[in-house]
């Protein structure tokens, strides 16, 4: 329900449909605003929303002024089904690209498809961008973390992943003149609060290696000695494993649908260091493979390894054992930790791990620096006598 703001020219108050005012009552509800300024050119009102009334008048002096200079102008409203669609189309192109200027990878734009589908415009895909409000997007959240009679309540996790498209489109749609800001602005979203991912003890890696089948040792060993990601230990290839320099170049990353990819990011192109404590499980793998090119773990030289069928494998030997199951990205974590343990400089560790930023590293590993409270004291007592 809209109705003009009086003594407030080019501005309407939308109220919701259960407001009391549609009884000529106090309003009950969070209204937005609804702006708009008229250019003469295109014969078209330019219109926004808001969820105050000062954005609201502040966007319509800006657009009026940008419109006589000719620096603003209208376009054709447009649904935000439409416009995610395009958006889909120019991501997966790789005409629109990442804030650091890399592509999308397939499974974070295969996601932002999903959560839109799923999510996003079965409640919001008939509204016009313009019309977005906070307060649209606040329902949906809330819808999410609310049990119904058919599901239970939706993780906070996925609550947040729901709207992270519109975090990715809503800029686009700006720089195209469809939008002005986004509806995103002052969203209640819930907090996650994950635990933190487990990690091996040197002694407990080594004997959860020893137990594995022996053509499983390498692929879990080099996890866990070298740290690489999923994706990357499936596209791994022999040409990359220098066994005598010790080295292991990360080129690639490996896809579910789409095979092949680029890194992560342009860090994730490096090369790590390969230690003596891996190096035997490497030699081993290839002298019993018999292959010394092609994909490192791969069940041909062209096909990765599967990997439901590896981890599943590792867990079920490991409980048969008696030993506390760990994932590969678990592993990641624990060569990381291994190496802040060692004395590594952080910033080749922020390298070695391919993180875009060293920020990166300091934000998921910092806690694991060495030291404790006492140890800050005593740090701070030093410094103090010596001034």
């Amino acid at each position: 329900m809209a109705r003009r703001k009086r003594g407030t020219p080019g501005v309407v108050v939308r109220h919701s449909r259960a407001c009391r005012t549609a009884a000529g009552g106090v309003c009950s509800c969070s209204p937005s605003y609804r702006a708009w300024v008229y250019d003469r050119r295109a014969g078209k009102k330019i219109v926004c929303t808001f969820p105050n009334l000062d954005e609201a008048k502040a966007w319509r002096a800006d657009a009026f002024g940008e419109v006589r200079r000719g620096k603003r102008r209208a376009v054709e409203p447009r649904t935000l089904r439409e416009v995610a669609a395009e958006w889909m189309a120019e991501a997966e192109a790789g005409r629109i690209r990442r804030k650091g200027g890399d592509t999308y990878k397939p499974s974070a734009l295969r996601g932002y498809r999903i959560a839109l589908r799923l999510y996003l415009l079965p409640e919001l895909g008939h509204l016009r961008v313009s019309d977005v409000t906070v307060q649209d997007v606040q329902r949906v959240v809330d819808r999410l973390l609310a049990p119904t009679s058919e599901r239970p309540s939706l993780s906070a996790s996925t609550a947040r992943n729901a709207v992270m498209p519109l975090r990715r489109i809503w800029p686009w749609l700006v720089r195209q003149g469809y939008a002005a800001m986004s509806p995103l602005e002052g969203l209640d979203l819930p907090a996650v609060r994950g635990r933190r991912d487990r990690i091996a003890e040197p002694a407990e890696a080594a004997r959860l290696i020893a137990a594995l089948p022996e053509e499983d040792r390498a692929l879990w060993a080099t996890a866990v000695y070298a740290g690489l990601r999923l994706g990357e230990l499936r596209a791994l290839d022999w040409s990359d494993v220098d066994l005598d320099a010790g080295t292991i170049r990360v080129r690639r990353g490996w896809d579910p649908i789409e095979g092949p990819i680029a890194p992560k990011s342009e860090a994730g192109t490096r090369t790590v260091p390969l230690g003596e404590t891996l190096r035997p499980f490497l030699r081993a793998h290839r002298l019993r493979t018999g292959r010394s090119w092609g994909l490192v773990f791969g069940r041909t030289p062209s096909e990765p390894f599967a990997t439901s069928s590896v981890t599943e494998r590792a867990k079920r030997t490991w409980e048969a054992a008696g030993l506390e199951p760990v994932t590969l990205h678990e592993l990641r974590h624990t060569f990381a930790s291994y190496m802040i343990a060692a004395g590594v400089d952080f910033k080749k560790l922020s390298a070695w791990m391919g993180h875009s930023s060293i920020v990166i590293t300091l934000d998921r590993y910092g806690h694991l620096l060495p030291g404790d409270e006492a140890d800050g004291a005593a740090a701070l007592d030093a410094y103090l006598a010596r001034a």
